[in-house]
């Protein structure tokens, strides 16, 4: 009789739903089935009981690759394979039990699915499990075990986790504060293709904590970020500008950054972009209003010309 339970192997690695630090799950992969064709042969695939088939379609049906996006899908897919113990799967089934995705939220169900993967090795679970530990999800709050399941991750050099180990380090949790760890591991995590990384070590220059404030650096790899996609580090380079930290102050420079990182989706760029606008025009109208001013006094018989603000786009 046929397995129901049959392993595919692709060139690529699929990690998804790996918690970062202070941010909600989020997913990352290399390769979906992107076209309608595709999804229909790796569905076939995995209706035959191929557990890499069975994952693609879970994954499909959670993004909305090549198919509806059907939450209730993919969560029973990642089961299917999960029950037949591929790990990535066990992590992102996991995934969608912590928010809730196509299941009623249940962190204790998600504790149980990402310690299944953790316990085979599968890094991205390892951290996962770590962060569930951290903030007392399904689980009380244990610095020791978040650190050690972190430690597990971050030696298999999964980024997320060695950003997550520098965290700790800059705030002092589960471990004394220590600066030099902090960048050390932020390293880590760059060396090893994380932007974000790049960006928090940025964040850790620009504000001085446990390590002295030097916004030269910081803005070194915000700028190393922004050009790896990061709108956090546009809008953090947008409020160098306008408040002068590390260069002098330019509103027009900053609302070019806040407008990439407004373009890029991000809701505080955004906002700050249209704060920066008010104040460009409230200069101006300023300007405008001492410039007329003056020529009256010179002059009093003209009549100063009126101003108008320019319209906000």
């Amino acid at each position: 009789m046929r397995s129901l339970c049959v392993f595919g192997f692709l060139s690529s690695l699929f990690i998804l739903a790996s918690f970062a630090q202070l941010s909600d799950v989020h997913g990352s992969f290399t390769k979906l089935p992107k076209a309608s064709a595709d999804f229909a042969e790796t569905l076939h695939k995995a209706e035959g009981g191929e557990l890499l088939a069975q994952f693609l379609v879970g994954l499909a049906y959670e993004t909305g690759v090549g198919v509806e996006r059907d939450e209730s899908e993919a969560t029973r897919w990642y089961k299917k394979a999960a029950d037949c113990g591929y790990l990535a799967a066990q992590n992102n089934l996991a995934g969608m039990y912590a928010r809730g995705m196509g299941v009623e939220r249940d962190d204790a169900e998600a504790m149980r699915w990402y310690a299944r993967a953790a316990s085979e090795g599968y890094a991205p679970a390892q951290n996962n499990l770590g962060y569930m530990f951290f903030s007392g999800s399904g689980v009380a709050p244990d610095l020791d075990a978040a650190l050690r399941w972190y430690r597990k991750s971050a030696e298999q050099h999964y980024a997320p986790a060695e950003s997550n180990l520098a965290f700790l380090y800059t705030e002092g949790q589960g471990v004394p504060q220590d600066g030099k760890e902090a960048v050390r591991w932020y390293r880590r995590a760059i060396k090893d293709g994380s932007a974000s990384a790049e960006y928090s070590l940025g964040l850790l220059y620009f504000r001085g904590k446990a390590v002295s404030q030097d916004f030269g650096e910081a803005l070194k790899w915000f700028h190393r970020a922004a050009d790896h996609g990061s709108a956090a580090a546009e809008n953090q380079i947008g409020f160098a500008y306008e408040h002068g930290k590390g260069f002098p102050r330019d509103l027009v420079l900053a609302e070019r950054w806040y407008r990439k990182a407004s373009d890029h989706g991000l809701p505080e760029g955004r906002h700050n972009l249209l704060v920066v606008r008010n104040i460009t025009s409230s200069n101006l109208e300023a300007t405008t209003v001492r410039q007329n001013s003056a020529a009256s006094s010179k002059n009093r018989a003209e009549p100063s010309s009126a101003f108008a603000a320019p319209e906000l786009k």
